[in-house]
């Protein structure tokens, strides 16, 4: 600043108007300065640096670079110039400093948040980030940094030691818990959720009471993310999956099949023993040949040993048009590309209802996607019904408007028929 004001002085310049004169200067020298500093620093430092970790092709050095950590360091060099040169303001001295350190605070807190994000970015290129996420661990993180980061500043503002403005945060630590709940929460449902291995990102899970039935997609300190199948999102408080019940299916996509649970609805009237003309048209049936002459084997050797009359089909054991098509199906399943044969596959009845006798198909297909599923149960059950008049049997559904039409027209033929 003197050698300024003396090269003016030598200029003959009024002593005022190098006094004001002599300070516009040197604050665009200042200025100037952090300029081509920083421009320094960001187009050659920063360039060497990313020119080295593109040329070695380092994962976390590209990370780095993408969450812009060198950028935000090189925004430190003005504020240490501006510290440097306050001693030649000394009127303004102490609050240039105050303002610097400030500054330099906020910029180390802009460069910690995007180290933090660097972090988890780098953590979650590596596949056991899908079982135990950090995010929210990192948010935790970012919460207290910001805190301590807000005290230094209020600190240097006020000229006041740190020490004694955290010891008063005891006195506010009923108001933080309140403000920060959900993020208490968060925290420690998060804990919970990643030590039991309840959640990850990537499972289908299922929560009627938050209307959420589709993938995680991203785990937080404070919510869930679920991609619906309808590609709607829903957002699910961390705590909630730790009070409220949810189905995962995870278990179902690990284990390589998932299950088919569906009935036909027998009409009990259409049951009846099976005639030697069925049973001979049976042993033609591809699934049911050999399984027709085991079991006539079988029944003639019972009925013979216990001189059981066959001239009352009522007595001893016969065949049943129910029982063999149980049989067929059994056998079609077990013979089915699209059914997983190591895992529960069985053929049942459930108790007549009002509505027939149930017939349950419970299997597993050996393909968890979903269409792929959707599309095997739909072939299997497109063959049963079409199969099922086969056996003599036929289907319950309630009476259709088709029916009531064909009901009507009979009872007029029949009507008519007598009056001729």
């Amino acid at each position: 600043m003197d050698f300024i004001s003396n090269l003016l002085l030598d200029f003959e310049m009024d002593p005022t108007l190098v006094k004001y004169l002599s300070i516009f200067l040197m604050i665009l020298f200042i200025a100037l300065l952090c300029i081509v500093a920083n421009f320094i620093t960001k187009k050659v430092v920063i360039r060497i640096i990313s020119h080295i970790l593109t040329k070695h092709n380092i994962k976390w050095g590209n990370i780095l670079l993408e969450r812009k950590v060198f950028r935000k360091i090189s925004h430190i060099v003005p504020a240490i110039i501006i510290y440097y040169f306050s001693s030649t303001f000394p009127t303004y001295q102490h609050l240039i400093e105050k303002g610097a350190n400030t500054y330099v605070i906020i910029v180390g807190l802009a460069i910690i948040n995007s180290l933090l994000n660097a972090i988890n970015d780098i953590y979650q290129t590596y596949e056991i980030s899908k079982m135990k996420p950090i995010k929210g661990y990192i948010q935790v993180i970012k919460i207290i940094v910001i805190i301590f980061g807000s005290i230094l500043v209020v600190a240097n503002l006020i000229g006041k030691n740190p020490l004694l403005l955290l010891s008063g945060i005891g006195a506010l630590s009923a108001v933080l818990m309140l403000v920060f709940k959900d993020s208490i929460l968060g925290l420690v449902a998060g804990v919970q959720l990643t030590a039991n291995d309840m959640v990850r990102v990537g499972d289908w899970i299922e929560m009627p009471k938050y209307e959420a039935d589709g993938d995680i997609i991203d785990i937080s300190l404070n919510t869930v993310k679920v991609q619906n199948w309808d590609k709607t999102i829903t957002m699910i408080p961390s705590y909630a999956l730790i009070s409220d019940s949810f189905k995962n299916w995870r278990g179902m996509q690990a284990s390589g099949g998932r299950r088919i649970k569906r009935s036909l609805f027998v009409d009990t009237n259409s049951i009846s023993f099976c005639s030697t003309e069925m049973i001979e048209n049976f042993k033609h049936i591809h699934y049911l040949a050999d399984y027709i002459i085991s079991r006539e084997a079988e029944i003639a050797e019972y009925n013979t040993k216990n001189e059981i009359n066959n001239d009352n089909r009522v007595n001893g054991r016969a065949l049943t048009n129910i029982g063999v098509f149980r049989a067929y199906i059994s056998n079609y399943l077990q013979h089915h590309a699209g059914i997983n044969q190591d895992m529960t596959l069985m053929v049942r009845q459930l108790a007549p209802s009002e509505h027939g006798l149930p017939i349950e198909i419970y299997a597993f297909t050996n393909d968890v996607r979903w269409a792929v599923y959707e599309s095997t149960q739909a072939d299997i059950f497109d063959h049963l019904f079409a199969v099922a008049p086969e056996f003599g049997l036929r289907l319950f559904q309630n009476p259709s408007g088709h029916d009531l039409k064909n009901i009507v027209e009979q009872s007029r033929n029949a009507i008519k028929e007598r009056e001729h």
